[in-house]
């Protein structure tokens, strides 16, 4: 993916960055990402992490049997207690409680034992009073945004006592695919690096990792059916994810609400996969020198015999109804310089366009997955190549040329779009580059009202080439959570100088829950001499 994205950022100055002087991030409750409707009451709640407790509305559809919530009730009282705790033991706080109890009710059937999936319901309320606040979701979904959103408004007063505002709030999210992309191949991340990512996601309520697994680099994904692929295509035999270290992958997600979409992408960025798989790159000639290959031979019976026992195995190892199948930036010399190639297109009539190999390949490729009932996402070149693509297919946007034009055309012929061309992480800049990712409207085409009804979401991609797990974490946040309240939030919330003062609180909320986000400008975070 060296090529994405092309051309330098602009760079952001630090006039256009905020005013100079910058203090302290300040008390007081900062929602980020901003939610639908927020009313806020001057008046003030105490609360004490001896006398507060979460517990299920006797009514609700998710009792203590739901260990999706109990965990969550653990960790959101850990995150909202547990640094205090940490720091001072368990000295006593001698203030009067106001609020005592956050009452949780799931109005429907929980889904409590299921996966989230793109039509997933995470929408909630949160009504703040004392002794006993409430809050009410259709399904666990909701439940896990609205305890974010609930330990968020929670701050302490320069005494130090726990405090909250009486406040109503009603939200939900503008898009329903908010997604990070990590990639594994170019740099191997440790699975506690991509565990810590998740948490991060859930701060700022995204609910999709896009994992990027294998590629040309190292092939780490550990494959039952064809255990030769790492074996051989991985760095080395510790930098591999065995079926435990996904699994764990995918649950940890679940329990945040959080949908794991895996990229095995093809027919280009394969070469590790001929380490371990004997005939399945093509052989290169003319000019290279012998044993070079190029992309996934698309001419052979064997190759898509191998491409449907290995992506059957993918499909019952990840749960999500979609499969991310790659198909950018394939090289086509190779395929020229291929005589039983050349001998094949001649046969099938293609005249030497090798974009009608590449739609013969893809196509094939579509019908293994269908098999598998499982929907496919492929990045845009699939589509603009013209590759005759089922109904349901989602295309990723990520060229940054004229990706407004993109998406018209894409949404025209009736696919779903996922936006990620002015979200790519891995390009930085000096200054303050969150503000150019933040003031992005996905929806800023010319399409018709239904066209852009199919704008499912987006994604802010971190490509890991420059990327392993010393700077995942500062490279990642608080850049992306810019994209996490553009795709969350109204498309009304956009005034800059309200977000810098939430997010630069936010900031210092994640890097107290072990986040090590990076500051967004000059200043400090309270309690930072603890951190």
């Amino acid at each position: 993916m060296e090529l994405r994205g092309r051309g330098p950022l602009t760079l952001l100055l630090a006039l256009l960055a905020a005013p100079s002087a910058r203090v302290s991030a300040a008390r007081g409750p900062a929602l980020w990402p901003r939610p639908r409707s927020v009313q806020t009451s001057p008046r003030l709640l105490r609360l004490s992490p001896e006398d507060f407790h979460f517990s299920h509305d006797p009514s609700s559809k998710a009792g203590p049997s739901c260990p999706l919530l109990r965990e969550a009730f653990r960790r959101y009282y850990n995150y909202i207690f547990g640094f205090y705790k940490w720091h001072h033991g368990s000295a006593k706080f001698h203030t009067e409680t106001d609020l005592q109890q956050l009452l949780v009710s799931v109005v429907l059937d929980s889904e409590c034992d299921t996966f989230p999936n793109i039509s997933s319901d995470e929408s909630y309320t949160l009504l703040v009073k004392g002794p006993v606040s409430f809050l009410k979701a259709n399904r666990v979904w909701g439940v896990l945004r609205g305890l974010e959103t609930f330990s968020q408004l929670i701050y302490q007063d320069p005494y130090g006592a726990f405090t909250i505002n009486e406040s109503t709030i009603s939200d939900s999210p503008r898009f329903p695919h908010r997604g990070i992309l990590i990639d594994t191949a170019r740099h191997y991340l440790p699975v506690k690096s991509i565990l810590k990512t998740l948490d991060a996601m859930a701060f700022n309520k995204f609910n999709v990792l896009h994992w990027h697994i294998v590629d040309d680099q190292s092939f780490p994904f550990q494959s039952i059916t064809f255990p030769e692929l790492s074996n051989k295509g991985s760095y080395s035999l510790s930098h591999v994810y065995t079926p435990n270290d996904v699994r764990m992958v995918i649950e940890y997600a679940r329990l945040r609400g959080i949908r794991v979409i895996p990229e095995f992408d093809t027919p280009g960025h394969t070469q590790s996969w001929g380490k371990g798989q004997k005939d399945l790159l093509t052989p290169c000639y003319n000019k290279e020198p012998p044993g070079t290959f190029g992309p996934i031979n698309p001419i052979l019976n064997t190759t898509y015999s191998f491409l449907s026992k290995l992506f059957k195995e993918i499909s019952m190892v990840f749960p999500d109804q979609f499969i991310h199948l790659g198909g950018d930036e394939v090289e086509f010399y190779c395929w020229e310089s291929n005589p039983d190639i050349q001998y094949f297109m001649k046969q099938k009539g293609f005249k030497g366009d090798f974009k009608k190999l590449e739609s013969f390949y893809i196509q094939k490729l579509l019908d293994i997955i269908s098999t598998t009932k499982k929907t496919s996402i492929v990045w845009q070149e699939v589509f603009d190549d013209k590759v005759k693509l089922q109904q349901g297919t989602i295309v990723q946007v990520w060229k940054q040329e004229l990706y407004a034009l993109e998406q018209n055309v894409v949404t025209a012929a009736g696919f779903p779009v996922i936006l990620s061309a002015p979200w790519y992480l891995d390009w930085i800049s000096y200054g303050q580059d969150w503000i150019k990712y933040y003031t992005v409207e996905p929806l800023d085409f010319g399409g018709s009202q239904e066209q852009k009804q199919l704008v499912i979401g987006g994604e802010a991609c971190l490509w890991g080439e420059y990327v392993d797990a010393t700077n995942l974490t500062p490279r990642l946040w608080p850049r992306a959570s810019a994209v996490g309240e553009r795709l969350w939030s109204q498309k009304e919330i956009k005034n800059i100088d309200d977000a810098y003062k939430r997010l630069t609180i936010h900031r210092c909320r994640m890097v107290r829950r072990g986040i090590a986000a990076e500051p967004l400008f000059t200043g400090y975070c309270d309690h930072g001499d603890k951190m």
